[in-house]
């Protein structure tokens, strides 16, 4: 599929979706009939996949089938393989879901067959030969969004700065918790070029975080203006599954009932 074809079909695909709604706001279950009814949602750097709950929560109660991938942050390859362990479960086409790191992820994963759309949360989309960490050569990270590495090579990010650079608009109870609770990533990761780029070829659907602290909202703009996805901006810090997950899972709902019509047209 050539990249004309793709966003040609994205916005037939969406506008046939929404049928006169404002994007991201489809409501109610989903129909019996619906084609594409699993979702698999990936985690970034620092956390693990129980952030997801909320967005799990308000899917599964429409009738999606919702797994969750649990990155071990140790090799790129071993995330993106991960992630292929997952899809391989699922028993019809999917939408696949990053955040942040995750992005990088699906972007490599997503080539995969059974993957009919993509969906970034606050999330990069390299290309191919590029790496997680070239994404931000023009546009760097903002001062808030300090990563400390240890001699293992392992990074966590800074405990002070940890609310104001990933989860501001949390609670202190729960941005704590999530600070207490980070998993380390291999940082030798960030620099691991990715071979295949699935936004290329799949529709895709973006949503900016206009307070984000952790990825500036101007570098998730340019990211997704690039890749030629469908862009939802929501005022929220670098963790809208969190803190917006009706936003989230809204966008995952209309690219899964977009996808779904592609392929009945």
């Amino acid at each position: 599929m050539t990249r004309t074809l793709r966003t040609t079909m994205l916005a037939a695909a969406t506008a046939a979706a929404l049928s006169g709604q404002a994007l991201a706001e489809p409501v109610g279950p989903i129909p019996d009939d619906q084609a594409v009814r699993n979702v698999v949602l990936v985690h970034g750097a620092f956390a693990d996949g129980s952030g997801w709950r909320g967005v799990y929560d308000i899917l599964t109660a429409r009738g999606y089938r919702v797994s969750i991938v649990q990155n071990p942050l140790t090799r790129f390859e071993d995330d993106v393989n991960a992630t292929r362990r997952i899809l391989a479960r699922q028993d019809g086409p999917s939408i696949l879901v990053g955040h942040s790191y995750g992005g990088s992820v699906i972007t490599e994963a997503g080539t995969d067959p059974n993957v009919a759309g993509l969906v970034y949360v606050s999330a990069l989309a390299p290309d191919i030969g590029e790496t997680t960490g070239d994404q931000f050569a023009e546009i760097p990270a903002p001062p808030e969004f300090v990563i400390e590495p240890g001699p293992d090579g392992f990074g966590f990010v800074n405990m002070a700065l940890f609310k104001a650079g990933f989860a501001g608009d949390t609670t202190d109870d729960d941005a704590a918790f999530l600070r207490d609770s980070q998993v380390p990533i291999n940082m030798a990761i960030f620099g691991t070029p990715l071979t295949q780029a699935a936004w290329r070829t799949k529709p895709s659907w973006a949503i900016v975080a206009t307070r984000d602290r952790a990825i500036d909202p101007r570098l998730l703009t340019q990211q997704a203006e690039r890749i030629g996805a469908e862009i939802v901006e929501v005022e929220a810090s670098h963790v809208p599954f969190l803190t917006q997950p009706d936003a989230v899972a809204n966008t995952i709902d209309t690219a899964a009932r977009a996808m779904s019509q592609a392929a009945t047209r």
